[in-house]
């Protein structure tokens, strides 16, 4: 009877050490495994630099809207001297000021005694044209359209004439005195207003 009790105690015992043995392993095998890859940080996109803020001109044709006060809105064209004509406020001065600077003007005239909070938006309807001069087969004044290089306005002027420099272009832009020499590359945008020169090149 007694070699009974001790031979069961046995059978517990063995069963213990193994189910601790098979735990143990589990576990080491479990604190193994290699951590989980972090994903990397989202890198924030890249912004450019030096662009061009375009600045309104006589011949850009304007649309206001005053909200609350559809009567005072509409269509506008900057005349020769830089100025339009605008309901009750009369002849105010836009060549040279960009969009958002022209709108701030606005809303201070109006609340000179016509308006307690006037809010006003002004967007840029069609623009004036860009000239291209120099060593192209046809020069003059060309319409602008949205993101014409001058690639494309060298197009339009039916192209390069046997002598034109086809590395390196002039441009003044409007409201400028003095052209800027840029390399000629097929991103190169025109603004609104530019003049554009070809130069001709040297043997």
């Amino acid at each position: 009877m007694e070699s009974m009790m001790i031979s069961k105690k046995s059978v517990f015992l063995f069963l213990a050490l193994l189910m601790a043995s098979l735990w143990g392993q589990m576990s080491f095998a479990q604190n193994a495994q290699p951590p989980m890859a972090t994903p990397p940080a989202a890198q924030a996109p890249a912004t450019a630099t030096g662009v061009y803020e375009y600045r309104l001109g006589s011949g850009d044709k304007i649309r206001m809207l005053v909200f609350g006060e559809e009567k005072l809105g509409g269509e506008f064209m900057i005349a020769g001297d830089g100025k339009v004509s605008l309901p009750l406020i009369g002849d105010m001065h836009a060549a040279g000021l960009t969009a958002a600077e022209f709108q701030a003007n606005i809303v201070a005239a109006y609340k000179q005694g016509y308006l307690n909070d006037p809010k006003v938006n002004i967007e840029v309807l069609s623009f004036r044209p860009f000239y291209i001069l120099g060593e192209v087969n046809r020069p003059g004044e060309y319409p602008y359209s949205n993101g014409i290089t001058v690639v494309n306005a060298v197009a339009l002027a039916q192209g390069f004439t046997y002598r034109a420099n086809q590395k390196k272009v002039y441009i003044r832009h409007a409201n400028e005195v003095r052209e800027q020499q840029v390399p000629l590359t097929s991103s190169l945008q025109v603004a609104p207003g530019d003049t554009v020169r070809i130069s001709e090149r040297y043997f």
